[in-house]
């Protein structure tokens, strides 16, 4: 019987011994096999972060409704990266390059901004911003790697949006595999020089309890991401909730404030909780004076929110005599009886 073929780079382990098999001589191919005993030997380094607990070495992906203020949070991370100190106001950052690929702005848009949020200071030199850039299939992948070659101790590179430069799917390919695919060349450019990549994104417009079914897409974007998040802010508001997954980063959620005069996102104290209690009142508010007998879930959809968030404020606003619930659960405004 002959022995089957196999890709000269994989190491084999022999299955009574548990001895690795050498690799054939010349192989220049990464290791891709190991024993169990070998592997928990080894030491492997923590993985580098761009901004700590929240950006770590990989793909990421930040979603967010239009508008919420998604390239303003990234343009003062990539500021704060390119020149060291604080991310978000609050976090300690390495000083190291920045790419920004900024494909839905202009120079004159760029500069507007940055100059707000520096506010005096002097532009980090580390930070590069390009405004056009070839999809990846057709050379951007290519060009994004020969800036990281020139720049080996880069700390991040921002795709602003990713839509832009994803470029067109394979014949024949289903919509997952495609957005598995598309997500797969980010991937390769992250891990080979162990480096963070932000990918911007939208969000669909019908909410959902699980912010990751959020993602606009199917689940070949979330699941072929290193860590999901997702901006949320309630229109006519300052703050927003910054909802954080990963394989490296502990699911969490971030009350952050914005700075419309200074153009800056903050990091907040405590949960959004804290924070975002007297806004949501005031919005379930507005919204079932117009439209009273309205369940939680109909008034989460409406504002921005998540429905067990919305669901225990209106509790509350029952118990406070805000609001009056029918025996299905659904609320009014008190002086609408």
């Amino acid at each position: 019987m002959t022995t089957p073929h196999r890709p000269a780079h994989l190491r084999l382990v022999a299955p009574q011994t548990g001895n690795a098999v050498p690799q054939p001589a010349g192989s220049a191919a990464p290791r891709i096999a190991w024993s169990a005993q070998e592997l928990m030997s080894m030491t492997f380094p923590e993985p580098r972060w761009a901004v700590p607990g929240l950006l770590a070495e990989g793909v990421s992906l930040l979603a967010g409704p239009p508008k919420v203020g998604k390239s303003w949070l990234l343009l003062g991370l990539a500021l704060s990266v390119a020149a060291g100190g604080k991310a978000l106001e609050t976090i300690d950052v390495a000083a190291g390059p920045v790419l920004y690929l900024a494909l839905e702005d202009t120079p004159r848009r760029l500069q507007s901004r940055m100059r707000k949020i520096l506010a005096g200071e002097n532009a980090p030199a580390g930070l590069t911003l390009v405004t056009s850039c070839p999809t990846l299939p057709q050379g951007g992948e290519e060009a994004i790697g020969r800036w990281l070659d020139n720049n080996p101790d880069a700390r991040m590179v921002i795709i602003d949006v990713f839509a832009k430069i994803r470029g067109t799917s394979a014949p024949g390919l289903s919509a997952y595999d495609a957005d598995y695919a598309a997500m797969g060349m980010v991937k390769r450019l992250a891990d080979s020089h162990g480096i963070a990549v932000v990918l911007v994104h939208h969000v669909r417009k019908m909410g959902s309890e699980d912010f990751l079914n959020e993602v606009s897409g199917t689940n070949g974007l979330a699941g072929a991401a290193d860590a999901t998040l997702v901006l949320k802010r309630a229109r006519g508001t300052a703050d927003g909730i910054l909802h954080v997954t990963g394989r490296d980063i502990d699911e969490n959620e971030y009350a952050l404030s914005f700075n419309s005069d200074a153009g800056i996102w903050h990091l907040m104290d405590g949960p959004p909780e804290d924070h975002t209690l007297s806004e949501a009142r005031a919005a379930v508010l507005r919204y079932v004076r117009a439209h009273p007998d309205s369940p939680p879930r109909t008034i989460a959809e409406a504002i921005g929110l998540t429905r067990e968030h919305v669901k225990k404020t209106c509790q509350r606003m029952a118990a406070d005599g805000q609001l009056v619930a029918d025996a299905s659960g659904r609320y009014r405004h008190r002086g609408a009886e």
